[in-house]
């Protein structure tokens, strides 16, 4: 299937990732999770909602847990250049008769959300309270000491047309998994805004669903010392996957859910891809390599399980794609 080209003239700007809303059945105990284990930071919290960033993060939230009676991904947001990119937005969305509607958020600006024509909610802001970062208060860092947002990933029913509809938007592809031959279509596809592997991964499945939001962290043995954590104060199993190192992105990662069923991926050591000539790299399907650098695949859960978006009906793939998977 056809890769994207760069576009560099998008109708508005998207700089990054910025946040994710999940919604809970059980706000204490998922704050309670987000904070003591993961290791993120409360900002602010009342009976509905809390909100939480990472230590290297000056916006005020880059997770709110709504309290809610399904798990559900509710919105995932992105940071646009200025407020000028919200009116260029709505205009494109219009021309495009997307649903779209400016809403008032806590702690956020002027706030424009859309439905996309896949299904994925998702809602854009150019300003967001600042707090002064916490990196360098080392007596505040718990659990795996996440550093930032970096990244979305989900599952989409019909990935060429999603991959092709982010592009139009900016999104640059890094890395792609396509089917062998010539006939061969993408299953998985990584684009990026910030210049690293990704912000937004689009992968075969059941869909529109959230898979994992990602927070980087600084070396591999933050990573290891959560699983060590985890199975000292009883979320053994909650460790999906891992530790381990994914061929694509080449990153250090480990998959963990929360306890709503939420999948974390906490990352570290990717790479720079802010060069506009950077050309996407190809993975096979049927190459082990790509899911794990080291040979191991993935378990089924990972390919099958993840968040259904609030109200939005979930679509079967329009193929099946030949991954390999754990026994």
């Amino acid at each position: 299937m056809p890769v994207p080209t760069h576009v560099f003239n998008p109708p508005f700007n998207i700089i990054r990732c910025s946040h994710a809303v999940l919604d809970v059945t059980d706000l204490d105990a998922s704050a309670a999770f987000y904070e003591k284990t993961i290791g993120l930071h409360i900002e602010d919290r009342d009976d509905k909602a809390a909100y939480l960033r990472a230590s290297e993060e000056h916006q005020h939230h880059s997770v709110v847990l709504r309290k809610a009676p399904k798990a559900a991904c509710n919105r995932l947001g992105f940071k646009v250049g200025n407020d000028g990119d919200l009116d260029k937005a709505a205009a494109f969305f219009s021309e495009q008769g997307i649903s779209h509607a400016f809403v008032d958020q806590p702690f956020q600006g002027r706030t424009l959300q859309f439905t996309d024509p896949f299904g994925f909610q998702i809602e854009l802001y150019a300003t967001m309270e600042k707090r002064p970062h916490l990196l360098r208060r080392y007596d505040l860092y718990k659990g795996c000491h996440p550093q930032r947002l970096d990244h979305f990933n989900v599952f989409a029913a019909e990935v060429q047309d999603t991959v092709d509809f982010y592009a139009r938007l900016g999104f640059r592809l890094t890395e792609y998994a396509e089917e062998d031959g010539a006939n061969g279509r993408i299953a998985a596809a990584w684009m990026h805004r910030k210049g690293n592997v990704h912000d937004f991964a689009i992968t075969n499945g059941r869909g529109p669903r959230l898979h994992h939001i990602a927070y980087w962290v600084p070396t591999a043995m933050n990573i290891v010392h959560l699983c060590d954590v985890m199975a000292s104060s009883g979320f053994l199993k909650n460790i999906e996957r891992g530790p381990g190192r994914h061929g694509i992105s080449n990153a250090f990662f480990l998959y963990v859910r929360d306890p709503d069923g939420h999948r974390i991926e906490l990352y570290t050591s990717d790479y720079f891809t802010g060069d506009h000539d950077h050309e996407p790299l190809r993975w096979s399907l049927r190459d082990p390599r790509r899911q794990t650098l080291w040979g191991a695949p993935a378990p089924r859960s990972w390919f099958e399980e993840g968040s259904p978006f609030a109200g939005q009906a979930v679509r079967e793939p329009r193929f099946v794609a030949d991954v390999l998977v754990a026994d």
